[in-house]
């Protein structure tokens, strides 16, 4: 996953415009996960993250299996000052594009806006030209297709969502809301994007490198399942947790550990307990923590040097760069210290 995926318009001068392009036989599921993520108003937050548009090359759009007709969206025009471009899906994705969504795509990434595709909207990103050389990927079910159809693009088939620098891409359905949360955490740090998982009742950090869907959705007798586990180790993180001490906990091997591991998250337990502690450090930045070697320990990090390194990986941010960016003066203020 890339660093610091998309620099936005300067902090306090407008919320980021966020265009979504509704095409004909658009999925109404990845329609709703982009408008409730970018598109209602946050009371609980007392400032508007996102100035969101729907937009359309038709005067009436009939969405999927004629569920419903849009027809009080805009027209394309409304795109070309987005910043953030999103591609929801539809079923037939051998159907060609219309022409003017395909150049709206061309040309909001020719002027570096960030572009975004839910689900079997990467096959709208490839028709354009724009997923060339780069890493994405759409639901499992389509990925051999994306692949054969678009050689030229690097499809991972088995994650939830792809971050490559301004282009982004999501599997099907529900990692849309993956996605999104992903790039709200980006934009407005991980307490903002918890406040807004916890409206949806959604976990708020899955990461994208996690398997689309769980090998053994039915787990046998005795129950497999890890969340016990994740639930006990996120009370102690800042205990000097190992994956010993995890395999202990689930009375099970070590081996056996990271195998349910990868057929359930699709990472390794370390991997897993060290982002819940970066995730943890970011959200004591942004409350205003200030003494990094305290943050350090409360998140079992062990050293405020090893938190610089991890954060920086995550985020590319040092932690006093990421603590103006996302502390309490720019949550209450909307702008970032200069």
């Amino acid at each position: 996953m890339t660093q610091e995926s998309f620099q936005a318009a300067p902090w306090g001068l407008r919320p980021r415009r966020v265009a979504v392009i509704v095409d004909e036989d658009t999925n109404p599921f990845e329609l709703g996960c982009a408008t409730e993520l970018f598109g209602l108003p946050r009371p609980e937050l007392g400032r508007d993250l996102y100035d969101f548009t729907l937009c359309t090359p038709h005067d009436r759009t009939v969405m999927r299996d004629r569920f419903f007709t849009l027809t009080a969206a805009a027209r394309l025009e409304a795109a070309e000052t987005a910043d953030t471009l999103i591609i929801p899906s539809r079923p037939d994705v051998s159907r060609p594009r219309h022409p003017a969504v395909l150049d709206v795509i061309r040309r909001a990434h020719r002027r570096g806006a960030r572009l975004v595709s839910f689900c079997t909207g990467a096959f709208a990103l490839a028709e354009a030209g724009v997923l060339d050389g780069r890493r994405a990927t759409t639901h499992w079910q389509c990925t051999d297709l994306l692949r054969s159809h678009y050689p030229a693009v690097r499809v991972e088939p088995d994650v939830l969502f792809v971050d490559d620098g301004t282009v982004l891409t999501s599997a099907g359905s529900a990692a849309s809301l993956d996605l999104g949360l992903h790039i709200i955490r980006r934009d407005h740090g991980a307490e903002t994007a918890n406040t807004i998982s916890r409206r949806l009742v959604f976990p708020a950090h899955r990461d994208g490198g996690q398997k689309q869907f769980i090998e053994r959705p039915l787990p046998d007798v005795p129950d497999e399942s890890l969340a016990p586990l994740l639930a006990w180790a996120q009370e102690r993180l800042d205990a000097p947790l190992t994956v010993a001490d995890l395999a202990a906990e689930a009375a099970v091997s070590t081996t056996t550990l990271h195998r349910r591991f990868r057929a359930q998250l699709g990472t390794t337990p370390l991997a897993w307990l060290t982002a819940q502690r970066v995730t943890l450090a970011r959200r004591l930045l942004e409350r205003g923590d200030t003494h990094f070697d305290a943050i350090a320990r409360h998140t079992g990090l062990g050293t405020a040097a090893n938190l610089r390194t991890l954060l920086r990986r995550e985020t590319g941010l040092t932690p006093s760069a990421y603590r103006q960016r996302f502390g309490p003066e720019t949550q209450l203020t909307g702008t970032a210290p200069r």
